[in-house]
């Protein structure tokens, strides 16, 4: 039987630029209660244009957890974050019934709600001697590597992150089992609160123009000038994102300016794709569109009301 508790977590997801962040302030309001940030980029508090991290003004007074709160060269695990977010959650939770958590980082998401296989400590040498290989032989000999050792991961990744192929490739070659297996191969974990998944969607146009728009936007306020002052840390784990890595060519001579906002553009939506065959998975998703605030908080009165008379 399905347990029912007195605390609910509303989770909003959907692509990048969709409008999570707007509506989830909305809905915080209209809740009286506070956000957890679950994009993994804005954790870093000098990637804020690039990342549309919400500004004061925009914030209107809502608390927001998680949010510009790590240095550039720290590494954040998904497993660190569910920790300490769940930690976060019990202390808010003393004093309210309802919190919200968005964002579109579906690992971070998953280990917050589900939490995340346990993989086995490997010898430090595995990460060495990939590290080896990526300076010796080039990104595209461990791509290929990690075709044959788990194709099914190979598929999904962003092979031009070598931070993710190299952690793929480390549990591969330090376990024998594939990645992508030993990360379906956890037990659902247990919560001491409801969850209310909510998604936001629209169509491929409105979604590609937001996104375009939102580069030019983002352009304007600066994110040339953030990335310059960033380029001396363009080899951290935190900086192999949109928006930086076209930035990080064109200062290196490889693009001109109008051909790197091009590929910012392009990458996001392609990225946004990736985003919604993700969460699309998830059947436990209700979808609205971004402007739907009304019906989207009687569909979440109604859930609330009915984990109450389960009780």
């Amino acid at each position: 039987m399905t347990q029912t508790h007195t605390n609910h977590l509303i989770v909003i997801v959907g692509p990048t630029a969709i409008g999570k962040t707007a509506l989830s302030i909305q809905l915080a309001e209209a809740l009286q209660t506070e956000i957890i940030s679950v994009d993994a980029r804005q954790f870093y508090r000098d990637m804020v244009i690039g990342t549309a991290q919400p500004t004061q003004a925009e914030m209107r007074g809502i608390p927001h957890h998680f949010l510009s709160f790590l240095p550039i060269q720290a590494n954040y695990t998904a497993g660190q974050f569910a920790q300490e977010a769940l930690q976060t959650l019990d202390n808010l939770f003393i004093d309210q019934d309802v919190v919200i958590a968005t964002g579109g980082s579906g690992l971070y998401l998953k280990a917050l709600c589900e939490g995340l296989a346990e993989i086995p400590i490997l010898p430090s040498s595995l990460r060495t001697n990939l590290n080896n290989a990526l300076a010796e032989k080039g990104l595209s000999y461990l791509t290929q590597l990690l075709a044959e050792k788990d194709p099914i991961y190979h598929d999904t990744v962003d092979l031009k992150n070598p931070q993710r192929v190299i952690r793929a490739l480390e549990v591969c070659l330090g376990t024998g089992i594939p990645y992508s297996t030993l990360r379906k191969q956890q037990t659902q974990a247990t919560r001491k609160f409801n969850i209310i998944m909510i998604g936001l969607t629209q169509s491929k146009a409105l979604l590609h123009e937001r996104i375009s728009l939102r580069v030019d936007a983002m352009m304007e306020q600066g994110l040339l000038q953030e990335v310059e002052k960033l380029y001396p840390y363009k080899g951290t784990n935190a900086l192999q994102t949109l928006g930086y890595k076209e930035l990080f060519n064109y200062m290196e001579g490889q693009s001109s300016l109008a051909e790197a906002i091009d590929q910012i553009k392009i990458n996001t939506k392609k990225y946004a794709k990736k985003q919604m065959t993700w969460f699309k998975k998830d059947k436990n998703i209700s979808w609205f569109t971004p402007y739907d605030l009304s019906n989207l908080q009687a569909h979440i009165a109604s859930i609330i009301d009915y984990y109450n008379t389960k009780k």
